[in-house]
């Protein structure tokens, strides 16, 4: 438990960061979800439109310290190399 006032403040700070960093993790997730949906109905239109808008969102979760740089290049070019084998 924190004792000191320091370690006070960060503890309120930690929780708040947690549940930034929570909804935004969330969104991201929402995101790549619509692609994932788009693919498995076979819409390669809905797909790629879906792709375009989870593009700027992963890229601005790694921006904000929620995914690593590595991590969000490696989804975008798993869903983007899914979307474009579509027929």
């Amino acid at each position: 438990m924190a004792n000191t006032p320091q370690s006070k403040k960060r503890a309120r700070q930690n929780e708040k960061r947690f549940a930034v960093n929570k909804a935004r993790r969330s969104r991201i997730r929402t995101y790549l979800r619509k692609v994932e949906e788009a693919i498995a109905s076979g819409d390669k239109d809905a797909a790629t439109a879906a792709l375009r808008a989870a593009q700027p969102e992963l890229m601005r979760g790694v921006t904000k310290g929620v995914f690593h740089k590595n991590t969000a290049s490696r989804k975008m070019s798993r869903l983007s190399s899914r979307v474009k084998a579509m027929g």
